[in-house]
């Protein structure tokens, strides 16, 4: 008589084959990276508005002009925010090839430069002003603006500091430097800076942003929570708070707390597709399926490519967890127009389900239609292997496990079936090769251990019964 065969064997190697469902939603997303949070986004003030009002001297603490200069001045300041072209003109006139004009004159040509878009002359003239007259204040004040609007923070910095060092104390103007110092990667220098420009403009968002960013950069969670919170009750109807305060939630774990926000946000009209999907990988990873899928449902409006991906997902963990009723409503939320991976996906989902119910000619169809275009592709040649075993064709299981084993991405997952459908055949001695397959691409000690229970029902004596 044959040997009896072990039963705990069969009870374990399924286990150990790797599940097709993504189960981890959380792991995929990566909630909670802090480094990803507060958006690089520059201040929202208007910089040119910056140079046109700077064209008032102060007449105490700055050069003077000619009294020619100043009558050409008095003539065109008002024409630079409307005329810059104009203006510029009439000041190039005014000058003297054998005079240098003041000061205060170049500083206007500068406005007059910076108006009209050449950057270069801008810098020339402004720079010429303050080597000329190194306490003027506004001149270093504007090469600073030139110097933020170009991306040259680092001159940026040096200028408003300089124009700080004079006296100045606009709240501008320090959050100009916190922002400069910030992209320089000075968070120390730019939190004091954003600081200063908060206790003279303490509702100003873009400054508050500015502090939030640094408070994130540090991990100060609780100041970048109130920030966040302040921040939503100003500017309610950007979104990217509410993301901000969501994440910021998560790293401290605080998943229920994060889901309210987000839902908060949502219900209010303001939440776009990144909130949406964030919500919607939340209600998935907290086991709240149909409120999952209703989002997933909704991001396919705005964001096709990205509810398709997760209404996928969705369903693919939901086959993975045995409730096939909730991952063939997900499948039907599906549009009738997918991408070609999403087809293929959703035809292998189908196929699993059909499957798990023993509707084996349900499975193979779907199957069928996938090798029909991709004739190695792994996964469905698992699954057609599934559904041979389900019918008893073990041979055409074996035919169908080892094509999916000459695939690379498969090879592990189907040197696992196939050890298991040789021990059910027992057929010990190819289990242990399949195993040891196995154990070469990916080693664990659960499938080490079975190795070795397998190996000893290949080295026992044969045995009878009565």
């Amino acid at each position: 008589m044959l040997r009896r065969f072990p039963p705990f064997l069969l009870l374990l190697l399924p286990a150990l084959l790797p599940a097709q469902s993504d189960i981890d939603i959380l792991e995929r997303t990566q909630l909670g990276t802090l480094g990803a949070l507060g958006s690089d986004r520059p201040p929202s003030l208007d910089p040119k508005r910056i140079i046109n009002e700077s064209s008032g001297f102060l007449r105490e603490r700055e050069p003077e002009m000619s009294a020619e200069e100043y009558a050409l001045y008095e003539k065109v300041v008002t024409m630079l925010g409307t005329n810059p072209a104009f203006a510029l003109r009439l000041l190039e006139g005014m000058m003297n090839d054998s005079e240098k004009p003041s000061p205060a004159f170049e500083f206007i040509l500068g406005n007059a430069y910076y108006a009209t878009g050449d950057n270069a002359k801008t810098e020339a003239s402004y720079k010429s002003a303050v080597e000329r007259y190194p306490t003027f204040l506004r001149a270093w004040n504007n090469l600073g603006v030139l110097y933020y609007t170009t991306d040259r923070f680092t001159d940026a910095v040096n200028a408003f500091s300089r124009s700080i060092a004079l006296g100045d104390r606009d709240p501008t103007t320090y959050g100009l430097l916190g922002y400069s110092l910030e992209k320089e990667g000075n968070s120390i220098a730019a939190e004091v800076a954003y600081m200063q420009a908060l206790s003279g403009a303490p509702g100003s968002a873009d400054w508050q942003e500015g502090l939030l960013r640094i408070c994130i950069q540090g991990r100060q969670v609780e100041r970048a929570e109130a920030i966040a919170r302040t921040l939503i009750k100003t500017r309610p109807t950007e979104a990217r708070f509410w993301l901000i305060l969501a994440n910021v939630l998560l790293t401290g774990q605080r998943k229920l707390e994060a889901i309210a926000v987000l839902e908060l946000c949502a219900e209010a009209g303001v939440a776009q597709a990144e909130e949406l999907t964030l919500l919607g990988d939340l209600y998935a990873e907290q086991g709240l399926h149909p409120e999952a899928l209703a989002i997933y449902a909704k991001l396919l409006k705005p964001e096709p490519a990205a509810g398709e991906e997760r209404l996928l997902r969705l369903a693919r963990t939901l086959v993975g967890a045995n409730r096939p009723a909730d991952a063939e409503a997900a499948l039907r939320a599906l549009p009738a127009t997918l991408s070609a991976s999403g087809r293929t996906t959703k035809l292998l989902l189908q196929a699993q389900l059909a499957t798990h119910a023993k509707r084996w000619a349900d499975a193979r169809r779907d199957l069928q239609v996938i090798l029909a275009e991709d004739p190695l592709h792994g996964p469905a040649l698992i699954a057609l292997g599934a559904v041979h075993v389900g019918e008893g064709e073990d041979d055409r299981a074996v035919f169908a496990f080892e094509a999916a084993a000459r695939v690379p991405d498969s090879t592990y997952r189907a040197s696992l079936e196939l050890a298991n459908l040789e021990l059910r055949r027992r057929h010990y001695a190819a289990s242990v090769g399949h195993l040891q397959k196995a154990l070469s691409l990916r080693h664990t000690d659960e499938v080490a251990d079975y190795l070795a229970r397998v190996r000893t029902l290949l080295d026992a004596p044969e045995s009878s019964a009565p």
